[in-house]
């Protein structure tokens, strides 16, 4: 039977329940696997707090090790390759390259804070969108996970300095709203990297 292996307790207490002692299935329940209500701390980061976590785990998905693209990258191509590389403001997944999903990074609670996990760069990695909805509220134990080493900015940036590069040579992206923001937000973090 492996370490974290439950199903004896639940077993243990339905022998309890079919012998009619409902007192006894309820003490096993309470000694040995109880319902604790976590504290839930609320979800507050900002995309400057994202691409900081982005550029400290070096565009790589610490789940997996994959390498990740910065998610303005993706839209700036489906806004230039609207049928080859459709985006839709809800991703769904019938109307978005499945890229989307499979390279954009995203914040992750280690801990879920449903659990009790603290909401601060100490409790977050970078993620696929992915994973990240695979992940949802479990904890790495519980999926046989674990994270992988930090990536080396060097190597890979995740084309950020791409998206700088391109969206200062093609002054029209820096009009919309979005790209703006996001310029500004690589500009100030790659900065405050090196």
């Amino acid at each position: 039977m492996e370490e974290n292996d439950k199903s004896h307790i639940i077993a243990e207490i339905c022998q309890a329940v079919l012998g009619g002692e409902l007192e006894r299935a309820a003490v096993v329940m309470r000694c040995t696997y109880p319902f604790t209500r976590p504290t839930v701390a609320g979800r507050k980061y900002t995309e400057s707090d994202a691409l900081r976590i982005f550029i400290r785990d070096g565009f790589v998905d610490r789940y997996s090790g994959r390498r990740l693209v910065f998610s303005p990258v993706l839209r700036l191509l489906s806004r230039l390759l609207p049928e080859e590389f459709p985006f839709h403001p809800n991703w769904k997944m019938d109307a978005c390259h499945i890229a989307y999903w499979e390279l954009s990074p995203t914040l992750d609670h280690v801990v879920p804070v449903t659990l009790g996990g603290a909401d601060n760069a100490t409790n977050w990695v970078c993620t696929s969108m992915l994973r990240n909805s695979v992940k949802a509220n479990w904890t790495l134990e519980a999926l046989g996970w674990h994270l992988v080493p930090l990536g080396d900015l060097h190597q890979w940036d995740g084309l950020l300095q791409w998206f700088v590069t391109y969206v200062e040579g093609h002054q029209e992206l820096a009009q919309e709203p979005y790209f703006r923001r996001w310029h500004r937000a690589a500009r100030s973090a790659w900065q405050q990297a090196l």
